[in-house]
């Protein structure tokens, strides 16, 4: 327990690196964003193809535990025209990059997807397919509430290639479910999960999170037992990111008394890891577990599990364009991300303006050292080649590493760190040390939920 208190510190999840508070916003330049993807285009296009990322902004009701981007609307006028947008901004990436796109990858993230009634969700894939066409071996997913994601919403995506979704379950407790704003019976989730299974769908995941307002040990079993009950392919178990100094965000339904401590969310995760992997589950990089019979751990077993801002992802794109109000695009060279707000969205893309307003573009030493980060976060391992000097040349980075396999975290060879079981916990704590943006300034202020 004196490891957990040690090491729950703020810290990233890298999806990125650098990390969006690290980005030099000040330098970067909508045109240097264009030439950077289509660059990225030019090279991967024919071989791999790109991924979509598409944020859905809208829900019903507001979820007191999420920190993402979102619009509370029961106003479903609003679909129409902004998939109109949605279609723009796509047709202005497609005529830059000049030649036909092959997509390898589309996620709807939210928001709330099946907000979107499965006619308009039909009419913004056809559109999306207007200007592009699909890469050998594509994976479309997206990400449903199974209060509201009906078998028409399912049948019409599958129609369309989509052969995988997640469900966000959270927890089945009805004290935690009215603490978080999001009631969500186990019944509706058993209806969406054994439907998109009867219909066709390869993978189905729920996603589940520890940590939570009000929640047990308890609590977190009778989920797990639940959850089982249905064996979706993948669960993805993450620790409750506290972030209430967000803008817009709506964490603010409950007090911080009534959250977990680090060594109750430590015992949390132990238990829950435990339990699923009794009941076949291989764990997969950071907060993820995965059937035998999954992509997932097909893809990490092969050595292509890829993460980015979609998560992780069975398969690596150099390029992924983020379209909507918020979504972040990375052409691995430079990240880019829109604005945050529909008004804006809506009015700079009616100008035929890219609604991107800020972003990075990587250097040297950020290409090296995401090249890392990106290692241990998928495969739990990275090593340089004999020649490169490059981390003698940063003795920070070196002394963290060192302490850290002190603490048992982490095997360090000459040219080569592999991460144990005991570090696998603390792989966020062990990017960490490789992130020497974050060790040059640390942050003055909160930036970052805790790493436990």
């Amino acid at each position: 327990m004196d490891l957990i208190q040690k090491y729950n510190v703020p810290g990233p999840r890298y999806t990125s690196y650098p990390t969006v508070p690290y980005w030099d916003v000040n330098t970067f330049s909508a045109k240097k964003w264009i030439n950077s993807f289509k660059k990225s285009f030019l090279e991967s296009n024919q071989q791999e193809g790109i991924s979509l990322y598409i944020h859905l902004p809208f829900c019903e009701s507001l979820c007191t535990f999420c920190g993402c981007h979102k619009r509370i609307t029961k106003r479903h006028e609003v679909e129409e025209p902004y998939i109109e947008t949605l279609l723009k901004e796509w047709k202005m990436y497609c005529d830059i990059l000049g030649s036909t796109p092959r997509i390898k990858e589309i996620h709807l993230g939210g928001g709330t997807p099946t907000f979107f009634s499965s006619e308009n969700l039909k009419k913004l894939i056809h559109g999306i397919f207007k200007y592009a066409k699909r890469a050998e071996g594509y994976e479309f997913s997206f990400e449903g509430h199974p209060n509201n994601t009906t078998r028409e919403h399912l049948q019409t995506l599958y129609d369309l290639g989509f052969r995988r979704v997640s469900y966000g379950v959270q927890d089945y407790s009805l004290q935690v479910q009215k603490a978080i704003n999001r009631i969500q019976p186990f019944e509706n989730v058993k209806r969406a999960t054994e439907e998109a299974r009867e219909i066709g769908y390869t993978s189905v995941s729920h996603d589940l999170v520890f940590g939570l307002p009000f929640q047990t040990l308890g609590d977190v079993i009778e989920t797990i037992n639940k959850t089982i009950q249905l064996m979706p392919d993948r669960i993805a178990f993450y620790s409750y990111a506290h972030v209430p100094w967000m803008k817009g965000n709506g964490q603010r339904g409950f007090s911080e008394e009534n959250l977990p401590g680090g060594e109750e969310k430590r015992i949390l995760y132990e238990i829950g890891k435990k339990l699923f992997s009794e009941l076949g589950y291989v764990e997969i990089g950071m907060d993820h577990f995965a059937l035998k019979t999954d992509a997932l751990y097909h893809s990490m077993n092969n050595g292509n599990l890829h993460r980015n801002f979609m998560g992780y992802t069975a398969s690596k794109t150099k390029l992924m364009i983020g379209l909507g109000a918020s979504s972040i695009s990375d052409s691995w060279y430079a990240f880019a991300q829109n604005v945050k707000s529909i008004e804006e969205y809506t009015h700079l893309v009616e100008n035929n303006v890219l609604p991107v307003y800020r972003g990075h573009c990587l250097n040297e030493e950020d290409l090296i050292i995401r090249k890392h980060i990106l290692n241990l976060m998928c495969q739990l391992r990275t090593s340089w080649d004999k020649n490169e000097d490059y981390f003698e040349q940063l003795p920070d980075v070196l002394e963290s590493l060192e302490e850290l396999k002190q603490d048992g975290f982490l095997i360090l060879k000459e040219k080569e760190l592999i991460v144990t079981d005991e570090g696998k916990p603390f792989i966020r704590n062990i990017c960490m040390a490789f992130d020497v943006l974050l060790q040059r300034n640390k942050p003055d202020r909160e930036l970052f939920s805790m790493t436990v």
